[in-house]
Order: structure tokens, then sequence, then C-alpha cells
């Protein structure tokens, strides 16, 4: 049975890795898969290691499982360079925090870095003590849907860093003697953001435009929240969320299979499960029923306008043709806002973002006024272009350029293994890491029906929420 169970797994592996071929194959240059893919390993079989199970393979990632605990591995090997990066992401973000523990995430992602029972200052070995002797670049950021931690070190030091993240997973030390002093490190970063006009006008926006789903708070929390909440409440947030089945890591780099999964298991087997069933996060929207705005009116100098509408999933198949429509509306100087605006003096960026989350997210449309314009006038050009788009539709040529733009940027984006590490994670928070894979083929198949069909489905006003910047200027 072992061997047979075995086999099936080749032969998937294997055909996976024939429809791969097929794909770039198929209609792309030679010159865009060198880009995309560079000397990312080519397909082979899967290794067989004791105490894992296999789950499947594409575009040169293998996934594992650790049988004794539900820990998910992800391998992509890459051997131009004598460096891998060792990734941990958490499936826990602000859309797992209810109020009174707004920010909790993003407080215990810096309390992560306080010390572990076998690694910490005292002991001349802490996460950051060990990655700053060995060169290594490091660094964690929480979101809306997960919690990463990261570091590229060279591959000989790959083993003491996995020590390191490994004990932080179950041992950290949480000491209310280091909440205090972190406290006001977050809440320093909560006060820069409220002095950012996008940033604030972004937080109200998203608070009006959810009501029930967690995404209305903010990834940094309310101050009240942050300065309050007891250590007693981070700990069993951490003894809720940080346990191997709710997590996944990532090798990529240079490294042998074979012996990148001993080493996690060497040093995550020895967890258990969690004790208690990870709390899934079921609130949905509710259907909006009208537009809606807000205002928020601070010290700045310069005018914002931003008209967000409620947008899919991420792994949702109109998530494509919706980043498409993104590209035509505001990418480049051929792009629609900016020749209806910013060429004509209006604005000094238009930026359009559909959304990229677990859940149902918003297409945001972001447009920064120039010096004297008004925001009526801002508005009123940005919602004749969209009725525009709507009522007319987009041609085959914007199709065809946005494409190659998004293409490009997609093989930028995976070029290194911190790159790859920092792309790849948003597909795991997103929930299926395949679509990393899929994604840019996905984009290529996009046409400029699929383009007006998702924005007649979207950009509607009944679904849109409207949100000024207006400058108070201070003597």
């Amino acid at each position: 049975m072992a061997s047979e169970t075995k086999l099936a797994a080749g032969l998937q592996y294997w055909i996976k890795c024939k429809e791969l071929q097929v794909k770039l194959n198929s209609k792309i240059s030679l010159a865009l898969v060198a880009g995309m893919l560079g000397s990312w390993t080519a397909c082979g079989a899967p290794v067989t290691s004791p105490g894992y199970s296999y789950v499947k393979s594409l575009g040169g990632i293998d996934e594992y499982r650790l049988d004794s605990n539900g820990l998910d591995v992800l391998l992509v090997e890459n051997h131009s360079a004598p460096v891998t990066t060792f990734m941990v992401t958490y499936r826990v973000g602000s859309r797992n925090e209810v109020i009174g523990t707004t920010g909790s995430t993003h407080l215990l992602e810096h309390m992560m870095f306080k010390g572990s029972t076998n690694f910490n200052d005292a002991k001349g070995n802490s996460v950051k003590q060990y990655l700053e002797s060995v060169g290594g670049a490091y660094n964690a950021n929480t979101w809306l849907d997960r919690t990463t931690y990261f570091a590229e070190v060279g591959n000989e030091f790959l083993e003491g860093y996995m020590a390191v993240e490994a004990d932080r997973m179950r041992n950290l030390l949480l000491r209310e003697d280091d909440r205090r002093p972190e406290m006001t490190v977050v809440r320093n970063e909560f006060e820069i953001g409220e002095n950012d006009p996008v940033r604030a006008l972004d937080k109200e926006i998203f608070a009006s435009a959810y009501e029930a789903h967690p995404y209305h708070h903010s990834t940094i929390g309310w101050r009240s929240d942050i300065e309050k909440v007891p250590i007693e409440k981070l700990r069993a947030f951490y003894d809720t969320f940080y346990w191997p089945d709710n997590s996944t890591v990532s090798v990529i780099g240079d490294f042998k299979p074979e012996t990148a999964l001993a080493l996690v298991k060497k040093y995550y087997g020895s967890y258990s499960r969690a004790p208690n069933a990870i709390p899934v996060v079921y609130t949905e929207e509710p259907a909006q029923t009208g537009p809606r705005r807000v205002e928020v009116r601070r010290a700045g100098q310069l005018g914002v306008v931003g008209i967000s509408y409620k947008s899919p999933a991420a792994s949702d198949a109109n998530m494509p043709a919706l980043q498409v429509l993104g590209s035509i509306l505001a990418s480049g100087k051929t792009s629609r806002f900016y020749r209806a605006l910013t060429d004509k003096n209006l604005t000094t960026e238009v930026s359009a973002d559909p959304g990229f989350f677990h859940d149902p997210s918003l297409f945001q449309i972001y447009a920064y006024l120039a010096p004297g314009v008004g925001h009526e006038q801002v508005e009123k050009v940005l919602r004749e272009e969209l009725a525009r788009v709507v009522k007319d539709g987009v041609t085959d040529a914007e199709v065809s350029t946005a494409v190659q733009k998004i293409s490009a940027d997609l093989a930028y984006s995976r070029d290194g293994t911190l790159a790859v590490a920092g792309t790849l994670v948003e597909w795991i928070a997103a929930g299926d890491w395949t679509l990393y894979s899929t994604y840019p083929e996905s984009i290529r198949k996009v046409t400029a029906a699929d383009v007006n069909r998702v924005a007649a489905k979207y950009l509607t006003e009944t679904q849109s929420t409207t949100g000024w910047f207006v400058p108070v200027v201070t003597p």
C-alpha cells in the first residue's frame, strides 16, 4: 500500500509538471519565462521523508504536511546563490480580532522579538542577535489575514535560524515588563498613521464600508486597545493561534529537500496540534444598500479623494480581470485617469487597487489633488471616467498593454528568495498557495469582455464608499 501511495503521488507530480510545461510552451515568450522562473528548480519526483505526507506540487513548489501536528511545509528550490529564505506564516491577522483586542496581532508580532525560553537577550542568542551575527536579512509583518516571520541567510545558517524561530512558536516569554515599552513603539506607529492623509482616510473608508466583518478595523488597532490590552489577553491570543496546524513553513532557495524536511521535523515535530479548534471567522458582511461617504479633516497640505467599491476575495475567478481593470484605469501615462486628471494638472497621481485578501474586500481608487484643485472637480471627473468604462467598455489594445505591465511586475516580484517569499505569503494568506503558480497564466487569459463584465458588476454606486481628506492648514 505504501509503495502504491508513493507511486500515485509521483504520477500526480509528473502530471502537474507536464501541465506546467505545456502552459509555459504555449504563447509565452522565452524572455518572459526566464524573467518569471529564473533558475527555479525544474520539476522532479517528490521526496519521501519519514513523518511527512506529500500533498501536492505545482510550478516548482512542493507541499508536505508533518503528520504529527499538521504543520504545512512548502519547498521552493533555487540553486542560483547559496542563500535560503525561511518563512513562517501564521493564519491569523486583524480579521481574527474583536473589540478590546484590536491591534493584538500586531503587538504580538512585536513581542515575538522579546525572547523565548531558549533564545533571548540574556543568553545572547535572541533572534535579533543571532541573525545580526550571521548577516541575515530579517523582518516580520502583520496584515488583515496573516502574520509572517522570515529571514534570508546563508544556507549554512538555516538550521540555526530555524531553531530560534521554532522555539518562539510555543515558548515565547510574553512578559508585562516587555509589553509596556513595546506598546509605546506600536502607539508611535499608530500616530504616524494618523498623521498620514491617505492612511487616515483609508482607515475611515474601511470602517464605513464594513459594518459587521472585522475588516472594519485596521491592523494597527484602536489607540485605547493598543494602550490597555492586558498581557493575559495577548497570552490567550498567542495560545489560541500560534500552533503548527495554523501555520505554514516555507523554505525558499538553495537547499536539499530531504535536509530541509528533516530540519523542520527536528525543530517543529515536538509540538502538538492546537489543543482546541482554531476559531473560524464566519461573519459575513451584509449587502450594502446604498452609497456611503466619510470626510477626514486634519492638518495637511493637499487633499485626497478616495472611492472604494466592494470587491471579491483574492482567490475569486474575477480577480485577474479586476487587476487588469485597475491597470487600465491608473497604471502609467497611457491610463485613463492619468489622461483625464494628472495630465491636466488636476492630480499629482491616481491609483486603483482591486484589493487582495482572504475575504471580499475593496477596489480602491485614490486621487491625490494638485495644489489649488477642489475635491468636487476631481470626484466628478473620476465618476465620469468610471461611468464611461461601465457604459462603453475597454479596448483590446488597453487590455493587451495592461496584461504586459502586470506580467512584467509579476516577474520582477519573483526575483530572489525574499521576493518569492513576499509574494507567496499573500497567496498562503488568501487560502490557496497554488494560485501563486497559476495567477500569471490567469492574467494572460484576461479579455476585454472579462474586464467589461467585472466593471459592470463591481463599479456600482450602491456598493461604493467615498471619502475626502480635507487638509486643515495650520498657521
